[in-house]
């Protein structure tokens, strides 16, 4: 009775998984499908303990649909697979391809060892695999706005039928799993369910009003499913698939569709360009000076605590810390401010932020901070400098986000809550004076801008 061996990895769920389908087919009708998850040191060591937890938590999820199933393994893939697979009899290994660098090199180094056994990708966490979406000289997009036009008139397939069983192959010893992390912080429910109720509750409650509330980090305006796509707890092709059937909300679905694009993007530019996650994309740009030493480290370090005394950056920096999350807004806000008002390399935030996010994902993360800092994929790059007092007052108007994140600004009046060095009171107590003058600062960037461009 033949095995076929299901590798789960960025694709925790059983609907719409292309991957599970080819495992079933190459079964055949008389045998079954072995689902593995190896804990790969090189992924597993350097992720923060937000990004940790909530995988265990979605295979706890995935253990449970797979009624106990699941197989754990540590250690190195390219290991652990062939010697299970040498166990089990397995005949294939199946996978969703793995578009990122490393996953890139891991496969292919898995797929060398196990020999005669094929590892066969099908599908990946993408609507449309990286790669496939380029000009029309075959070259790949820089810029998002053509990138995500093309890759709409690309399209992309309906989502994967989902089986109505699966003969699981039961009996085979697993390994245990780390034990939970104590992180203080309440992270979102994991797993394939969970992710399809935020979906939900999103599409039918929040979704009309997108437009109007996905900038103002004070209402509940947002999707709140980047941790579940990142984990493939929900795959994006389904979303799509949802949004196509929406009447009547063209400029909502639109909004919408276009986040989903920006994380497309990114993907295709890490495919071809894999040593931008680490690396400044833009050489020219790349050269920017940045400040080192123990003054520099002593912003950074008020910076992370949310201690700046800017009252909307202070309130992302502490919305990281207790909630392992950022609004979107405010994430290009809190970058800005370290790169250009505190002038840290973009480098030093990104890797905080894969500490301490549940939705840290390495190429919209480092991506992201590339186009906030300039060296990235930005049309209109470094002398677009936040203001974040200004930021404050257009996209929290009345405080509610910045009192909810900085208690010591609960009784600052609303026309001071993001500026309370000017409120007739003073400073509350507790709440330091700004670290910096941004409107200096922002003279400072964009000197040092453009002294980086004249030597390009």
């Amino acid at each position: 009775m033949p095995t076929s061996l299901l590798w789960f990895r960025r694709d925790l769920r059983l609907s719409d998984h292309p991957a599970l389908l080819a495992a079933l087919d190459a079964a055949g009708g008389n045998g079954d499908v072995l689902p593995v998850f190896v804990f790969d040191p090189r992924l597993w060591g350097p992720a923060g303990g937000p990004r940790r937890q909530f995988l265990l938590d979605s295979l706890a999820a995935l253990r449970e649909q797979t009624g106990g199933a699941l197989v754990l393994r540590h250690g190195n893939p390219a290991e652990v697979l062939p010697a299970l697979v040498g166990q089990t009899g397995a005949t294939s290994v199946h996978v969703s391809a793995d578009a990122g660098p490393y996953g890139r090199r891991r496969d292919a180094a898995v797929a060398r060892a196990l020999g005669d056994v094929p590892l066969v990708g099908t599908g990946s966490p993408y609507a449309v695999t990286p790669g496939r979406v380029a000009k029309r000289d075959g070259t790949p997009f820089k810029v998002f706005s053509p990138f995500s036009r093309a890759w709409r008139e690309h399209g992309w397939r309906g989502p994967a039928a989902t089986p109505a069983a699966v003969p699981w192959r039961t009996g085979v010893a697993t390994d245990a799993p780390p034990p939970d992390i104590d992180l203080g912080v309440r992270l979102p429910p994991a797993g394939e369910a969970a992710a399809s109720d935020a979906w939900k509750r999103f599409r039918d409650e929040r979704l009309l009003g997108y437009p109007a509330t996905r900038n103002v980090p004070g209402t509940e305006g947002t999707s709140r499913l980047s941790a579940y796509l990142k984990y493939g707890c929900l795959h994006p092709r389904t979303l799509l698939a949802d949004l196509a059937e929406t009447d009547g909300e063209g400029e909502a679905v639109r909004r919408f569709t276009d986040e989903l694009a920006w994380r497309e993007f990114y993907a295709d530019v890490v495919w071809h360009r894999p040593e931008s996650v680490r690396e400044p994309l833009d050489p020219r740009t790349g050269a920017i000076e940045y400040d080192t030493g123990p003054d520099a480290e002593a912003r950074f370090d008020a910076w992370r605590q949310g201690r700046t005394g800017y009252p909307i950056v202070d309130a992302g920096m502490r919305q990281l810390l207790g909630e392992a999350f950022v609004h979107n807004r405010v994430r290009m806000i809190v970058a800005s401010f370290l790169v250009k008002d505190l002038h840290v390399d973009w480098r030093g935030g990104a890797r905080h932020f894969l500490q301490h996010l549940v939705d840290g994902d390495l190429p919209s993360n480092n991506h992201g901070w590339q186009w906030v800092a300039g060296t990235g994929t930005d049309a209109s790059p470094y002398y677009r400098v936040f203001n974040p007092v200004r930021q404050g007052e257009q996209f929290d108007p009345d405080g509610a986000y910045v009192r909810r994140w900085v208690p010591e600004l609960r009784d600052v009046p609303d026309r001071h809550v993001h500026q309370p060095w000017q409120a007739p009171a003073g400073l509350p107590a507790g709440y330091p004076q700004p670290i910096v003058d941004h409107a200096a600062e922002r003279q400072v960037a964009l000197a040092r801008y453009e002294r980086a461009r004249s030597r390009a």
